[in-house]
Formats: structure tokens, sequence, C-alpha cells
């Protein structure tokens, strides 16, 4: 062997990792006794065995994480179900507002008795189906006059009435739940002033 292939190898074994085994054993193999625990060389990356306050500590501060990351898990899974809600909502507002014409056309045929046989059977259906989703139809003679969801089209004064109150109703109005889908179109009669009725 030449000097250049033992300076080889010297170095090949020096730039080799060397391997370090470290015996973790609680009990001594060759006496069979439980080794002392200051035995063991303490490590950077473990728990180290100090004391059991050190280990309630630690114990507490994972319970501690444990419990922060239950409580997020906790408040996204509500944001959730709230926004699958709301989505779902908005989906079926969008759908019955489309068919609130439809409604309207199906008052007009009762009003002038056009209302007969299947397309009277149809028209129940389809008012019973979207009630069913939360429709709510709203706005007749004699309600309160509600600026929130009346839209006065016609202003009068009446003896008959002691606040605003909605004497005639051109369109219904629309609702589900307390979302609003259109206001009712109504004529508001207004309680006559004292002079006027001779107080």
């Amino acid at each position: 062997m030449t000097s250049s292939d033992a300076s080889r190898e010297d170095r090949e074994q020096e730039e080799a990792p060397r391997v370090v085994i470290r015996d973790k054993r609680r009990l001594d193999p060759e006496t069979g006794e439980l080794r002392k625990v200051a035995d063991a060389p303490a490590t950077s990356d473990g728990p180290t065995a100090s004391g059991p306050a050190d280990l309630k500590q630690e114990l507490a501060e994972r319970t501690a994480d444990l419990q922060r990351i239950s409580a997020e898990y906790a408040n996204y899974r509500r944001r959730v179900d709230r926004d699958r809600l709301a989505s779902a909502e908005l989906a079926t507002a969008g759908v019955l507002a489309a068919l609130v014409p439809v409604l309207d056309n199906i008052d007009r045929a009762r009003e002038h008795d056009d209302l007969k046989g299947a397309f009277a059977a149809v028209a129940e259906e389809l008012e019973g189906t979207l009630g069913k989703l939360g429709l709510i139809g709203f706005g007749e003679v004699g309600d309160p006059f509600d600026p929130n969801r009346h839209e006065a089209v016609m202003h009068s004064t009446s003896p008959d009435v002691d606040q605003p109150t909605c004497v005639e109703v051109m369109r219904r109005g629309y609702a589900l739940g307390e979302r609003l889908l259109r206001p009712a179109m109504v004529a508001v009669a207004d309680p006559e002033p004292a002079a006027e009725r001779g107080e």
C-alpha cells in the first residue's frame, strides 16, 4: 500500500460520520439492577426528568395547548355552519323572489274569478310549497301601516281609523323569515285631525 492510499483511507475515516451508541436501557444488562437516572446522558431534544414539578408544569402547558386548539376548532365549526346556513338562506331567497311575480298573477286571477279547475289546484300546491319553504305573504286591509314593510302609494284621512292604517292593498308583500323580499304596495289612511271631527 502506498503512502497516498494510506492518507486517503485516513481522510475517509475522518470524514465518515461517527456512530455513537447510547445505552438507554433502564436495567443494567450485566447486573439486572435499575440504573440511576443521573447515569443517563441528558439530550437537548427530549424532556428532562428533573422532577415532578417540571412534569406537572409541562402537563399543564400541553393541556392548555390542547384546550386552546379544541376551542379554535369549535369556533371554526360554528362559523362554517353559520356561513352554510346563510348561503342556503340567500339561495332560497333568490328563488322565492323570482317566483313572486307568478304569485302576483295567481292573485290577479283569483280577484277576477279566473282561478278554476286544474289551474286552481296547481296554484294552491305552489302556494303551499312556497309556504313550506318559509315564504310569508303580508299586506291586508286593516293592517297598521309599517314603513319598513309597506310602500304607501296613496294617502288619505278617515274618521274610521285611530292610527295610520292600510285601507287598500294594490300588491301583496313577501318575506322569508325576517328578510323582506318585497314590500306591500298599499293605500294609507291617517286619522282625521281633532278639529275636523268637531272636537
